[in-house]
């Protein structure tokens, strides 16, 4: 209702000119993320890692830095009508007009919901001015054009693939594209002869946009088969030596991790965002709408999904939210809905020791994750405010954690549950459990990837600073990941240290340091006896992570990104490799 203290009419212009100003910022925002998602081509062909690297976290600042400027603008136009909102609602019917022919028209939604909650601090959400659900059910405009390019089984395997790899050339020259075709096809003709489904190939589409992500481009396809859809994806490196087809990958968990919740955003062009979802989701059917738009560097529409996916759950189920499995964090209450597979995360109030942080640093360290290459070792996090649920949903034993812990986030009414910040991330098994829970040979197949784990967050500059099992887990297809982020910090910010030797037995049985030991600084073999494995575990560990353990492993970690190097981790498993010898591109 508008304030009976300002009588004044809201000029009739005023809605379409509001609704317009926020179109044309977001159709700003729209065509520079796509000026740099297209650069992510060049900066492959030129072998300009850094560039690509720059581009991509200038692609993360940029929605940012347009809204500021939108709600700046809004601001200055409304005026003293900024906070009405029955003129927010008709801006809202004229803007679901302006953008209704778009294709990306459910981008444009999530857009004008970003400009209100930073207009309006909101509790819950208020459909008369928000998209709470889209305005459309399905694409307003007419279907456009295939997103993909179908190719019929015709002849052999290499025929095929040849065919493909022709259609998505690059500038530079390929290293061996005769070997590529011939290695690449008999991994293909191994695995159609080897597939339970006994169906002949019939056609493999090929997604048009090539996506890109550190050193890899990625062709992205579905095999056909009768009734079956499969994965069909084309890795690809440029070493100095040229492009190369390095992996084919086939399988269903293979095409999840490289479009996993763990890795950076892939950077894609595309004019056809509603359809490459389409054929995502074909191929990768496990998998929710909103970990689709996130992993394609739309995050934002990626939260606008979730939080639909979690109104439709709450309005199919009677379930109640409950406390997370896992031991009790120090710094966040985790609690989940049973059939979602997320984790939602409240910052607590107060941080019991030897915690000696705070939430605004907290806060920080998840600002950093979504900075840094999350290596496929990262659980990507989406921030939530002011966030309303019914009471009814929350199980008496949480709802007391939360009221008592997180007094300062979450507030109650007679009916409702009012959270002012989480994070909701999705939930894994934490590696404690698994490894108590699971055979012997799964507890020490894990304990081995919790130690790649580390390396490879090492190889991206990242230390998890805490590494007890507790905070890490396990996801769906067994890979081990890290979601505890308060300790989480810039392997070049710390000071690994030999461990001093005692000069006399006092020092030695001493419970505490007897030498200095500053802010930064960290001991790396003290690493295991804290996270106490069993010995056939710990055997294990050492067989396969023993330098973990020796301060020279992480200074040369150090030097290595001091000089500005950037290593590729690979979303597939080293075996999957067409020619695993050279170990990496440089």
């Amino acid at each position: 209702m508008r304030s009976s203290a300002d009588p004044i009419k809201v000029p009739r212009a005023l809605p379409s000119r509001a609704a317009a100003m926020i179109r044309d910022g977001f159709e700003v925002y729209e065509a520079e993320f796509n000026r740099i998602s297209g650069r992510a081509r060049l900066c492959f062909e030129q072998r300009d890692w850094r560039a690509g690297q720059q581009d991509a976290l200038a692609r993360l600042e940029l929605r940012g830095r347009i809204l500021t400027r939108v709600v700046e603008w809004i601001r200055q136009l409304l005026g003293r009508w900024v906070s009405d909102r029955e003129l927010w609602a008709a801006m809202k019917v004229e803007f679901s007009a302006l953008i209704a022919r778009r294709a990306d028209w459910q981008f444009g939604e999530t857009f004008f919901n970003s400009v209100t909650r930073r207009i309006f601090a909101t509790v819950g959400v208020d459909p008369s001015i928000e998209f709470v659900a889209s305005d459309y059910g399905s694409s307003p405009r007419p279907a456009g054009q295939r997103v993909y390019r179908t190719y019929p089984s015709q002849g052999s395997a290499a025929t095929l693939l040849e065919a493909i790899l022709r259609d998505f050339s690059f500038s530079t020259p390929w290293r061996d594209f005769p070997g590529d075709v011939r290695l690449g096809a008999e991994v293909l003709d191994r695995h159609l002869a080897s597939s339970e489904n006994g169906a002949p190939l019939q056609a493999i589409d090929v997604a048009w946009p090539i996506f890109f992500r550190g050193k890899g481009a990625y062709l992205i396809g579905r095999m056909r088969r009768g009734e079956t859809v499969a994965p069909f994806i084309l890795a690809l490196l440029h070493p100095a030596e040229g492009i190369q087809l390095d992996a084919v990958l086939l399988e269903r968990n293979d095409a999840s991790n490289v479009f996993s919740f763990t890795r950076s955003y892939f950077l894609v062009e595309t004019k056809q965002p509603l359809e490459l979802i389409h054929f995502l989701k074909s191929i990768l059917p496990q998998k929710r709408v909103s970990e689709l738009y996130t992993v394609i560097g739309r995050h934002k529409h990626g939260k606008t999904e979730l939080y639909r996916e979690l109104l439709h759950r709450l309005e199919q189920t009677r379930e109640s939210f409950m406390p997370a499995r896992g031991d009790k964090g120090l710094v966040m209450v985790v609690f989940t809905l049973p059939s979602l597979d997320v984790a939602f995360k409240v910052i607590r109030d107060a941080f019991a020791p030897p915690k000696n942080t705070t939430r605004a640093e907290v806060k920080n360290k998840y600002a950093l994750v979504f900075r840094q290459d999350r290596a496929g070792r990262l659980v990507d996090a989406q921030e939530f405010e002011h966030l309303a649920f019914d009471r009814s949903r929350f199980a008496p034993e949480l709802l007391e954690e939360l009221l008592s812990s997180c007094g300062e986030n979450v507030s109650i009414t007679a009916n409702q549950v009012h959270i002012a910040h989480l994070y909701a991330e999705r939930r894994v098994t934490p590696l404690n459990l698994f490894i108590r829970e699971t055979s012997d040979d799964r507890a020490r197949s894990a304990i081995i990837d919790y130690g790649q784990c580390i390396r490879d967050l090492a190889a991206t500059n990242t230390f998890p600073g805490d590494l007890l099992l507790k905070n890490f887990g396990v996801t769906r297809t067994g890979r081990i990941i890290f979601y505890d982020y308060d300790e989480l910090c810039l392997v070049t910010d710390c000071n690994f240290r030999d461990l001093p030797l005692a000069r006399n037995d006092e020092e030695e049985m001493s419970g505490e340091p007897w030498f200095y030991v500053g802010e930064r600084d960290v001991f790396p073999e003290e690493f295991l006896p804290f996270l106490g494995l069993s010995d056939p575990l710990r055997d294990a560990f050492l067989n396969a992570h023993a330098e973990l353990l020796k301060p020279d492993f992480w200074r040369r970690a150090q030097e290595l990104h001091r000089t500005g190097a950037l290593v590729h981790i690979f979303p597939y498993r080293s075996e999957k490799r067409l020619r695993p010898e050279p170990g990496g591109p440089p």
